[in-house]
């Protein structure tokens, strides 16, 4: 029998809360036994219908019960419900009055009035807070499928964007491939042997909806030596990583759009080439990751081309589907040339 025990203790103090409400009521009937010994006896019986249907409800096989939103062993279903709440309104009724005598020492109600008051209050107040405890349950339940369907929902649009993410990069590189078989056959081959390694690589990899950023960085690090091979000398790059970020999750191939782009509109359109730097920061609560180059910069206020503007609405939507309106993509013009992307968003402490 799995108990939630701060479940439980979360219930009985609502149910002591409603047996002050309840022995309001009782006082206006019977004003003779006082404020706080009504409050005795409400207790007394309350406590006793709350245990019978608080742990007789787990007894219950969990196939019968509705499923619970917080995890805990849900509510039985059908008459097994009804049995119970009969079972435990009954309990109270026949022991809460007679432990509350007991206790203050009064005697028990003895007018046949007084019995069907007593006990037509302990069952509206019973059936009462067992209805609500129900409900309760019920719009946890609907609260945590709702919330299960919008975490699917994301999770299936971040693999959409991944999918199409993944053939854009391999249509660019083969572009690049086909480009250097005319020019250098010999570099074309070594660029044809790091790209079936990196999507052997890639393709081997989980298909997870997130990774250590250190295997972020291992990625670009594969992509940027396969790019190397092309452009030579001309590109060159850093990767920074401090050791205390290897492990934030972060979406698979976050990064590598604004590094293609870095490429494209930044290095390549240059003779001499230009650097590349990959740089991971912590804003206080917030991951910055920066992808800067030296190249010949890119006026963040004009139109990107298709490629680019694809790479970098990518980027964004997989930022606003994990983070919402916490996640931001940002282009900077840098003083000295070249170009810096910074993509922002809350970690964990």
């Amino acid at each position: 029998m799995n108990i939630g025990w701060t479940s439980v203790a979360r219930h009985y103090l609502q149910v002591v809360a409603f047996c002050f409400v309840v022995a309001v009521v009782t006082h206006l009937i019977w004003p003779s036994k006082g404020y706080f010994v009504q409050v005795g006896y409400a207790l007394s019986v309350g406590t006793i219908t709350w245990l019978v249907i608080e742990f007789g409800r787990h007894l219950v096989d969990e196939k019968h019960c509705h499923h619970a939103g917080d995890g805990g062993h849900g509510w039985p279903k059908g008459w097994r419900g009804l049995l119970l709440t009969a079972l435990g309104i009954a309990c109270g009724f026949m022991l809460g009055d007679p432990l509350g005598d007991l206790l203050f020492s009064f005697d028990t109600v003895s007018t046949p009035r007084d019995n069907r008051l007593s006990l037509a209050i302990t069952v509206i107040a019973g059936g009462i807070a067992t209805f609500y405890f129900h409900a309760r349950g019920k719009a946890a339940n609907m609260l945590a499928k709702i919330r299960a369907a919008e975490r699917d929902a994301s999770e299936a649009k971040l693999k959409l964007l991944e999918t199409q993410l993944e053939p854009h990069m391999l249509f660019n590189t083969l572009a690049n491939l086909r480009a250097l078989i005319t020019l250098d056959p010999p570099r074309a081959v070594t660029m044809l042997d790091r790209l079936n390694n990196y999507l052997r690589v890639t393709l081997a990899g989980s298909r997870a909806l997130s990774h250590p950023l250190s295997a972020e960085f291992d990625r670009l690090g594969d992509y940027l030596e396969l790019m190397a091979v092309r452009l030579g000398p001309r590109l060159r790059y850093t990767l920074d990583l401090p050791a205390p970020l290897r492990d934030v999750q972060v979406p698979p191939l976050l990064l590598q759009p604004l590094v293609e782009n870095a490429i494209r509109h930044g290095i390549e359109p240059q003779v001499q080439g230009g650097e590349i730097t990959v740089r991971a920061r912590r804003d206080g609560a917030r991951l910055t990751l920066d992808v800067c180059d030296t190249g010949a910069g890119i006026d963040p206020d004009s139109r990107p081309s298709e490629g680019g503007g694809f790479g970098l609405q990518q980027v964004k939507e997989r930022l606003a589907t994990v983070h919402g309106d916490e996640g931001v993509l940002r282009l900077t013009r840098l003083h000295d040339g070249g170009c810096c992307a910074s993509i922002s968003f809350p970690v964990a402490s």
